[in-house]
């Protein structure tokens, strides 16, 4: 075990005070009210453009920011969004998608904190989330319950937004339906010939509320056919890969939907080490279309998903909070086809 040596703490300066929009005003040669005003962007209001910009040089040089607790108290809310972060490994095109919603959030000016609270789970966490009475929450994943969203309104969140494989009571939702990806993965392999389908099922915790819906979505697509469905539970490891693929010829199996583009890679490498042909002994299908698995050889056939623009879901969490009496939405957003490649 490395220890870092401590460092002697250096004498600290006398401490100075928070500077306040007084100071701001007096430097800048305005009215408290008139830095308000430009600090906090109000357009009701008609200011100078050089005033403006003596606002921001005084509030610049002294190192002033507004107070967001404050400016919650005047305006009745606080401009806070609070996403708390996932419990489940969500990928790269998930991450792409969620620092797209920030940046579309702190264009509307909301400020958004994503909160981290390992082991905390449905009303409990709503309970941890109110406590920072946010005036949005976007909820990824399943667990929140109808009592999670009435106890953050009760907080006085406006606005409850859900991402997930089904609607809450109470909370706009975004639905998204990944037996839709399964399904078209396995009308994929089955239009290409294949019969003996194995599923992989990531051993990860977290991740059944996708790969599950997934599972159902290829059986849906076989069904009725004489092609028939393995499930293969699998962790993310190059050790587990590698004794799937050693026993892969004794399975039987021609083809493969490996849940998302991660997991086929990581068995294609071991299939491969293995010595088994691809595609002309096994099928390999992933999912998320990354650009990774273009650059394989061969290349991997995927099922693109189509999640909803940042800026919409944006525009839909502001039309909640100015709106909080209004009927709660719900969305089927997710959309997915397949994009055929050399591994198929």
């Amino acid at each position: 075990m490395v220890q870092i040596p401590k460092q002697p703490s250096p004498p600290s300066p006398a401490q100075r005070p928070v500077p306040t929009s007084a100071d701001v005003a007096r430097l800048a040669g305005v009215s408290r009210a008139t830095v308000s005003y430009v600090l906090n962007n109000t357009s009701a209001v008609r200011i100078s453009e050089p005033t403006r910009r003596r606002v921001h040089e005084a509030a610049k040089e002294l190192g002033y920011v507004p107070h967001a607790a404050a400016r919650s108290l005047r305006a009745g809310h606080s401009r806070m969004v609070l996403m708390p972060t996932p419990t489940v490994p969500v990928g790269p095109l998930y991450n792409q998608f969620f620092n797209e919603l920030q940046w579309a959030l702190s264009r509307l000016d909301y400020t958004v904190v994503q909160y981290g609270g390992v082991g905390l789970h449905g009303d409990e966490a709503a309970r941890v989330w109110a406590e920072l009475r946010p005036v949005a929450v976007l909820v990824p994943g399943s667990g929140l319950g109808p009592r999670g969203v009435a106890l953050l309104k009760r907080a006085g969140a406006r606005a409850v937004v859900t991402l997930g494989p089904e609607r809450v009571e109470g909370a706009h939702a975004l639905l998204m339906d990944h037996d839709r990806v399964g399904h078209c993965a396995g009308a994929h392999l089955l239009a290409r010939g294949r019969r003996r389908v194995g599923v992989v099922m990531p051993a990860e915790t977290g991740l059944e509320i996708f790969a599950r819906p997934r599972l159902e979505g290829v059986r849906r697509a076989l069904h009725g056919s004489d092609a028939s469905v393995t499930e293969l539970p699998l962790a993310y490891e190059e050790e587990a890969a590698a004794r799937l693929a050693a026993r892969w010829r004794s399975l039987g199996l021609d083809a493969v939907f490996a849940y998302n583009d991660e997991y086929a890679m990581l068995l294609m490498r071991a299939l491969q080490d293995e010595g088994v042909g691809i595609p002309d002994e096994v099928a390999v299908v992933g999912a998320d279309d990354l650009m990774l698995g273009r650059l394989l050889r061969p290349r991997l056939s995927t099922v693109h998903i189509e999640l909803p623009s940042g800026r919409d879901l944006a525009e839909l969490v502001d039309r909640a909070v100015r709106e909080p009496g209004a009927a709660a939405e719900t969305h089927e957003v997710l959309g997915a086809r397949v994009v055929h490649r050399e591994s198929s």
